[in-house]
Parts: C-alpha cells; structure tokens; sequence
C-alpha cells in the first residue's frame, strides 16, 4: 500500500470503528495496535481466548446502550446483523415508554470481546485498509511549522507518513504526550474522579434459550445502584452473562469481594441478583475479575480554545471517559468515530477549519455526558461514604442549575410513565440529559414526587448486613 490517508494509533472499539468508517467513505488507512492479533476460529472460542494486555477492562462488564445500536443500525448494519448471528441479542427496553412505539428502545447484549473481534474481522476484510499488530507508536510527526500532523513514528524508530492521525488509544490518550514531546502546549484536561472499583464475574445460563432467572428490573439489567453498593447482572451473547458489584476505591472491607466466595455471598443477598446465582440456572465462567475505574476526563485535545496539531483526532476514551458504571463508553466512540468520518469526508483539508470543527464536534459529543457523569459519580460517592463512616450525607451540587438528582428522577419514574421514559432514553445515550432533564414540565413531575413515600419492594443488604456476610470487618 502506498503512504496511506489516514494512521489509526489504537485497534480497538473506537481505532477499529474509525478505520471502518474511513475506509467505507473511500479514504486508506492503517491501523497501528500494539497488541498481538486475535485468535482464528469460531467466533465465541477466538474472542474467549483473545489476550488484551493493553485494555484492562476489556474482560468486564460492558453494554451497547440504544446509541450504541442506533449508530450500528444507520452506519454499519452488517456488523450488527453478524453479531446477533453470533449469538448477541437485542434487549427490548420499551417497557419504560407510554406506548410501545419507541423502536430506538433498544440495547445489545453482547461481551466486549465477541463485538470487538466482530469488528476487528470486519475491518481486516476492506481491501483499503492494513492493521499492524505489535506496532507500537512513541511520537508524532509534525511538518515544519509544528502546527500540523504528516504521520507517526514507531518504537522501532519507522516513520509512518498519514494525511490524517486518529488517536484511538484509550485512556492512554497518548496525543497529549505526543504533543509535550513535540513541544506543543497541551492544556489541562477536566477530570473528577469516580471513587469506584468494580468486581465481575462471567456465567453460562444452563438453558440459554430458557427462561431467564430472574426479571431485567433495570431495562437492560437486574439489580441496582443501592445506598452503599451496587450489584448489577448484565445479559451478554450466547447465553452468557455478567454480573458486577461496585465498591468504593477506598472501602478496604470489601476488598474480599475479588474471593468467588465473598463475591457469591453479596450477589445472593442482592435483590434481582440472587437468583442468576443459582447453581442450577448458571454457571461460572470466570473467576472474579478485579478493576479500580478511571476518573471521568475529558480530554483538553477535544475542548474548544485549546491548540492542538492540525490533523490529529482523538476519538472514544482518548476524548473522553465517564463513569463506567453507567455503560456510554462503546456507544459514545462508535458515534464519535462515525461522525468524525463523516466531518473528514464533508472538509478533507487539514487546516484551522477542519480542526476547529472536529474539535467541536468531540466536545458535543462527550462534553454533556462528562459534566453529567462527574455530577452521579461525585453523588453516588457522596451517599456511599456517609453510610461506610456513618456520617451525614454531604450535599452534591446539580449537574445543572436546577437540574434534578438521577436519585430523584430514579424515584419519580416508579410511578410516572412519562418521567420513566424520559429516564431510559437518557441512560440509553438517545437524548442528552439536558434535553430531558432540565426540561420544566420533566422538572414539575420530578418535583411532584419529592415527598412520595418510596414502595417498599426488595430491600438490599444493610452494609452491616453485607459485611457479616463477607466475614468482613470494617477498618
């Protein structure tokens, strides 16, 4: 191949989208990951046995939210008819609507790897695109001026000459040092953290095709964000299925949760969660996968003001994390990587105006969520400690002004239809949350709810409770 269009630094979720949307709007690229490439063979053994060293959470929970589906359904249908071929399921979520009319209510239950290797083929397969296994990059090429991207080079000291450069390398985010190295300002990045470690564990259901154990309580999910802990079991692709339990980074207590037994012990008392334990419904398919979250970020490469090289692109979590507890992360690079195509192929000209208006475009992508994320993980945080000291509860200012809790609307939407709707379809990433929330008839039908006495229902564990149960004491 000749010096290609366009390098991808990173193959992953949101490398191996941008690389599919490119290359299906005409333009050549070449993938640079520096992990070594993934197995061959049926689909579920490949993705089961797939390493990946450079993605620590790669092996945990995920979901693609309704977003997530929307942009595969407009932008890369075939890769979505092949997953649920692969045994991926869509979740119907229209339960939370008025009326059942919605057809954006949806999710797609899925592991990470499987939609991930999914991808990977479907991108090995375009005749315009190369991807370079165990190709590691350490610095940006730059042109005389220092102002624009002309390629990358390598580890092994190879310069790799790009129209464009696409920084796909996660959390890494590695354009930031790039640019230090290359003698650019970078300016600050936004970040708050999320106090959050998560436990996870994958099953097999015994009867894939049979009756579910329990009831999806959460649309997409059984169990809940309770006051001390969460507990969540998330349906996956061919009768597999993860459940996760979040703790608090600093609540050494339930540090022995990443034992299977401790862990089996705080599913069993979890309400919706205690019956995909059973042994004779599931069984495991993993040990107990340990992870401390990432703060939320938002990355000074994508914020309006900043400078940055012309050319460069960061996209998925190079432009920005949020609270993995609330599952946007595939969603939100597979919309950035297939709009960012989109935005390259309108103005290809690298320059003051396609990055002025790359950069606006990351930041109305990521920028809402970011500020929403750092509001429920600053709260969750908050709700969390006060019962681990025994403390009162601190008070977390609005992601908004006048903007209601995720708590408060939780509660109204028990008993209010519309209010429930307008909920899911902002977890599900389909509105931004200012467009629901902050919305004044939304805001009267929160409000009207303040003083409802919440129904009693299943209770989770007190944190007394749960630690009895751990044989866990506090510290």
């Amino acid at each position: 191949m000749t010096a290609p269009a366009v390098v991808v630094v990173g193959g992953s979720v949101a490398g191996l989208a941008t690389a599919l949307a490119l290359a299906e709007r005409g333009f050549a690229v070449r993938v640079l990951e520096r992990s070594a490439p993934p197995p061959e063979g049926p689909v579920e053994k490949a993705a089961e046995l797939w390493h990946r060293p450079t993605v620590a959470h790669s092996g945990h929970s995920h979901i693609l939210n309704s977003l997530g589906v929307r942009v595969l359904r407009r932008s890369a249908p075939r890769l979505l008819d092949t997953a649920l071929e692969e045994g991926a399921r869509l979740l119907d979520l229209t339960w939370a609507a008025p009326t059942r009319a919605d057809r954006e209510l949806v999710a797609l239950a899925v592991r990470r790897p499987v939609l991930e290797l999914l991808l990977h083929r479907a991108v090995s397969a375009l005749p315009t695109v190369t991807i370079d296994h165990s190709a590691a990059v350490r610095g940006l090429l730059l042109d005389p001026s220092g102002s624009q991207a002309r390629g990358v080079l390598t580890d092994s000291g190879a310069q790799v000459p790009a129209r464009f450069v696409v920084d796909a390398t996660g959390r890494k985010a590695a354009a930031r040092a790039w640019l230090r190295d290359a003698g650019t300002p970078v300016g600050e990045d936004l970040t708050d953290p999320t106090h959050l470690r998560c436990f996870t564990r994958f099953y097999r259901l015994t009867e894939p095709d049979g009756t579910l154990p329990g009831p999806l309580n959460r649309g997409n999910a059984a169990g809940g964000i309770w006051d001390h802990y969460a507990a969540v079991v998330h349906l996956a692709d061919n009768g597999t299925f993860a459940i996760a339990l979040g703790t608090l980074t600093s609540d050494p207590a339930t540090t022995v949760l990443r034992e299977p037994e401790a862990f089996t012990a705080a599913a069993r008392l979890s309400p919706h969660v205690a019956e995909w334990t059973d042994e004779r419904v599931a069984t495991p398919l993993t040990g107990v996968r340990a992870i401390t979250m990432p703060p939320n970020t938002l990355s000074s490469t994508i914020r309006p003001g900043q400078r940055q090289a012309a050319g460069l692109f960061p996209v998925g979590d190079a432009a920005c994390v949020t609270d993995p507890l609330y599952g946007r992360g595939m969603s939100l690079a597979l919309e950035h990587a297939f709009r960012l195509a989109e935005l390259l192929d309108a103005h290809p000209t690298a320059g003051e105006r396609q990055s002025d208006l790359a950069v606006h475009l990351a930041d109305e992508i990521h920028r809402p969520w970011y500020e929403q994320a750092v509001h429920d993980s600053r709260a969750r945080t908050a709700l969390w400690r006060a019962k681990a000291d025994g403390t009162p509860l601190s008070p977390v200012s609005p992601a908004a002004p006048g903007r209601p809790a995720l708590a408060e609307v939780a509660r109204a939407a028990v008993d209010d239809a519309t209010v429930r709707r307008g909920l899911v379809r902002v977890l599900m990433g389909l509105d931004m949350p200012a467009k629901i929330f902050d919305d004044a008839g939304f805001r009267e039908r929160v409000d009207g709810a303040r003083d409802a006495v919440a129904p009693a229902g299943l209770q989770p564990p007190t944190r007394q409770e749960l630690l009895a149960a751990l044989g866990s004491e506090e510290e």
